[in-house]
């Protein structure tokens, strides 16, 4: 939970997928073990830290909505909201922070893809994360970002106070 006055996003891009069906479309393309794997390490990390959204907007690409089932077999407390948003497969950064504004709960996950999401991520905080890895973004990375806003309609870049960044992927 956030504080009062607060409101928290937990941005992820999905984790590994699978190439092993190249004529596959990109949209329908799943994790792969390393993936699947990723997620369920990424949900149990998020739980360890109390880290729990209340509202999850993802991507409706397959590998999205894998990293989320992944992400669901942490004992999380908190049962979200789910949003499956068509607007985030291989969005812009405007295009999140537009479909961000729109979220409900004071804590909200994102799951999307690269290159909006490194993109988007490099503009939310005042500072960024000194991790090397954070502009490239790997899959299965997570930044974890508080704003003092009342509501995420009230966000602008540049305000977020970043928590943790975490990279469950190694490299991807």
């Amino acid at each position: 939970m956030t504080p009062l006055g607060h409101c928290r996003l937990i941005l992820t891009r999905h984790a590994k997928s699978s190439w092993d069906d190249p004529a596959q479309p990109d949209h329908d393309r799943p994790l792969n073990a390393r993936g699947r794997r990723s997620a369920r390490e990424l949900g149990d990390w998020l739980a360890s830290r109390g880290y729990e959204p209340e509202e999850v907007l993802c991507s409706t690409a397959e590998r999205t909505r894998e990293t989320w089932a992944g992400i669901a077999m942490a004992p999380l407390e908190v049962r979200p909201h789910i949003r499956y948003e068509p607007g985030l497969y291989h969005a812009t950064p405007e295009k999140m922070l537009e479909i961000l504004r729109s979220a409900s709960a004071p804590t909200v996950m994102m799951i999307g893809h690269n290159p909006g999401i490194a993109e988007f991520a490099a503009m939310l905080p005042a500072r960024a994360p000194l991790d090397p890895d954070f502009r490239r973004y790997p899959t299965a990375a997570t930044l974890v970002v508080d704003f003092q806003i009342g509501a995420w309609s009230e966000l602008r870049p540049a305000q977020g106070s970043v928590l943790d960044f975490v990279r469950m992927d190694g490299r991807g």
